[in-house]
């Protein structure tokens, strides 16, 4: 019987340790998502600029790069580049802090877009982007012209 409980209690405290260590890195990737989310939310109302790296003028991918920096996660310069970097995940798994990168066509032209989930429940997705026409704003993922234009999802905070 004691060995027992000595086995229950060395698996108890084992068990312990790493819930408290998974904690701790939840709590670390939390505040890198806040961080990143927090770096981007600085720049709503900021024009677009093709090319654009600053707060006189951004573009999508200029953006994601510049709040990405602030946590040590280095992207390259352009959306499709960066589309190729992190973990994929789909529609049902995306969380704040992950990129959403889009494809929009017309006749003879494509683009790539890409913005950062701030928010993410079932029925409300949020992100923020370069619109070229609005300048740096947050809109809703779940609007038909995002929705179905979704190439990608990708998470860099692991």
């Amino acid at each position: 019987m004691p060995r027992t409980f000595l086995r229950l209690l060395i698996l108890f405290i084992a068990s312990f340790l790493v819930i408290q260590t998974n904690t701790a890195q939840g709590k670390k990737k939390r505040k890198k998502i806040d961080r990143v989310i927090l770096e981007a939310n600085k720049y709503i109302g900021t024009p677009y600029r093709y090319g654009g790296t600053t707060k006189a003028g951004i573009d999508c991918s200029g953006l994601i790069q510049n709040c990405y920096k602030t946590i040590g996660v280095e992207l390259p310069r352009t959306a499709k580049e960066q589309s190729k970097i992190g973990s994929s995940k789909n529609l049902g798994h995306i969380r704040p802090g992950d990129i959403v990168y889009f494809k929009f066509k017309s006749k003879r032209e494509k683009w790539y877009h890409t913005g950062m989930i701030t928010y993410a429940e079932e029925d409300d997705i949020r992100f923020i982007h370069a619109s070229t026409s609005r300048g740096v704003v947050e809109d809703s993922l779940l609007d038909e012209y995002y929705s179905k234009n979704i190439k990608k999802m990708r998470r860099v905070i692991k």
